[in-house]
């Protein structure tokens, strides 16, 4: 809880048993009404792990993907009254500790996304981010600022929270299953004019970790392109659905079942 505003947590992830009791014990106490665990069709201890730490838990029968892991945790914390939700990915890639500092900028701060950028002060070599990816990573942003119009430093943090208004208004369940589902949402916060906040977040890469690989990043990549065409071809008078207001919203999103 911020004042009187609900904040809740949304992780998704598949086969996380490693790491999930670490993610939860470094959220700080106090912040969170309830934390969700989307389980993307796991195959280890994962459900058994997060119903242990007092999780809320949400099961895909199969494996959707990471995309729409977010969109049944939305949808859930929204039915669930969160008047703030922060994606926290449970395979400790991002610093939960800055959980309050994130939800505090959307109550406090007229922000309703807040990115945790892993490029504000450069540290996401020193954190361990393979040299590839980094420069993947900029140069993507690079081109999706210019074609966009934004200025943001990052465009592929995981680390992600949000306003009960992008999450009402915004059309995200028309969006991808993938990873591009991250860059789709900013797509279109950036084209209906919606705040987005950026705090610093260190990179933390390990053994343990999940990361996306050389050849689903290439699709992602591509992907990502493919986003920031549609948007300026959507400016440029031809309709894409991805940008379309009365696309469907979380709310309407259909899957996951609720253990």
């Amino acid at each position: 809880m911020i004042g009187e505003h609900r904040v809740a947590i949304v992780m998704p992830g598949i086969n996380v048993a490693a790491t999930l009791a670490r993610t939860v014990a470094a959220i700080p106490e106090g912040v969170a009404d309830e934390i969700i665990f989307v389980d993307d069709g796991s195959t280890d201890a994962s459900v058994a792990i997060a119903q242990d730490l007092g999780c809320a838990v949400v099961s895909h029968a199969r494996n959707l993907g990471y995309g729409a892991g977010q969109k049944t945790g939305y949808r859930e914390a929204l039915a669930g009254g969160a008047d703030v939700v922060v994606m926290v990915h449970p395979d400790f890639q991002y610093k939960p500790e800055l959980v309050p500092a994130m939800a505090s900028m959307v109550v406090h701060g007229g922000y309703d996304i807040v990115l945790g950028s892993r490029m504000l002060v450069g540290g996401a070599l020193k954190g361990g981010m393979p040299r590839w990816k980094w420069v993947v990573n900029r140069g993507l942003t690079t081109f999706e600022n210019a074609m966009m119009g934004a200025r943001l430093s990052e465009y592929h943090t995981g680390y992600r929270a949000f306003s009960r208004r992008a999450l009402e208004q915004l059309p995200l369940a028309g969006n991808r299953n993938d990873f591009v589902f991250d860059n789709e949402t900013l797509a279109q916060a950036i084209h209906f004019g919606l705040p987005i906040g950026e705090i610093s977040c260190p990179a933390n890469y390990f053994d343990e970790m999940q990361t996306i690989t050389f050849l689903p990043g290439i699709r992602y990549g591509l992907g990502c392109l493919s986003t920031a065409g549609r948007f300026v071809k959507h400016r440029l008078g031809a309709s894409d659905a991805m940008l379309d207001p009365a696309g469907p919203t979380v709310r309407d999103w259909t899957e996951g079942v609720r253990r």
